[in-house]
């Protein structure tokens, strides 16, 4: 996407003719560069300039930056690194979709998420779905949510999913089929390990009629572990890394990819600054190691880059 904009680029996505541009430039209504003589406009200015120049009914409040908080799904290495950065971000960890939603309000500052690519009940094995149909619909969500924002979509990790579970157990569990009777501890509407966990429960025919949910739900990936480990649940959908917290055994059966969305300007502001340069040293590629279950070589790459 092109960061400056043409006189004629500008016209179109402001759906006024090219006249009406030069008039607002001899006013010094509108940011602009001046460069041998042509006019170029910077995206990000013209807009902060659309944002400053919309007009409000007197129900209606000016819109305020968005607070210092990652709002989404909960990752434990994530949240170790807000911390240890000094970013001074709280988080509101409460699942992929309730922080996209509160994010595309102006809620929070930037969204941890893990959608994945379910159509239905199609289900995604980790013998046979490519890794790709566990990370697109992260980027779908937000294209749909927010399709003309300039949001980018950063890859924090790859991270293993499986079933959370007793070190021993008198009845050892070998996968999904084996769950029925069981106490299964779910994760709460719209976090993405409950969008898995149903649509791997739907692949096994009459499953999910036979499986047992104690409530409240699970609110949190250590939920689930802790869940288990007190004997309050039998079983639950988690990552590698918690079940390793809570000396717990581990039956891996996805892999998937966590990313952060975040706006640009938000991007170069000083918290977002703070935590990727953390994660460029030595102590957290060191945390992630310990985690375990966590592949971080494509920490940062962009995935989506919005309008």
């Amino acid at each position: 996407m092109q960061e400056y904009l043409t006189t004629r680029e500008l016209a179109e996505l402001l759906r006024i003719k090219e006249r009406k541009v030069y008039e607002l430039v001899a006013e010094n209504a509108l940011p602009v560069v001046r460069v041998t003589g042509k006019f170029i406009f910077p995206r990000e200015a013209v807009t902060a300039w659309l944002r400053r120049s919309t007009e409000y009914g007197p129900q209606l409040t000016e819109i305020a930056p968005p607070p210092a908080v990652l709002a989404g799904s909960h990752d434990p290495l994530l949240d170790w690194a807000l911390r240890e950065a000094g970013t001074e971000l709280a988080t509101y960890f409460d699942g992929s979709l309730d922080g996209l939603e509160r994010f595309a309000a102006g809620k929070a500052l930037a969204c941890g998420m893990h959608l994945p690519d379910v159509a239905g009940d199609a289900p995604i094995p980790r013998a046979t779905a490519p890794e790709a149909s566990l990370a697109s619909a992260n980027a779908a969500a937000l294209i749909e949510v927010m399709p003309m924002e300039p949001i980018v979509l950063l890859e924090w990790a790859w991270r293993e999913q499986g079933l959370v579970l007793p070190k021993e157990s008198p009845s050892p569990v070998a996968g999904l089929a084996d769950l029925p009777g069981r106490r299964i501890a779910r994760r709460q509407q719209g976090s993405g390990s409950r969008r898995l966990f149903d649509a791997l429960a739907a692949a096994v025919p009459g499953l999910r009629d036979r499986l047992l949910f104690p409530d409240p739900p699970a609110r949190s990936e250590a939920d689930v572990a802790q869940a288990v480990a007190t004997g309050a649940a039998d079983a639950g959908l988690a990552i590698r890394a918690v079940a390793a917290q809570y000396g717990l055994a581990f039956l891996p059966l996805a892999r998937e990819r966590y990313d952060i969305a975040v706006r640009r300007r938000d991007y170069f502001g000083e918290p977002m600054q703070r935590l990727f340069a953390f994660t460029r040293g030595e102590a957290f590629r060191r945390r992630a190691e310990e985690l375990g279950g966590y592949d971080v070589s494509g920490l940062g790459k962009v995935h989506y880059n919005g309008a």
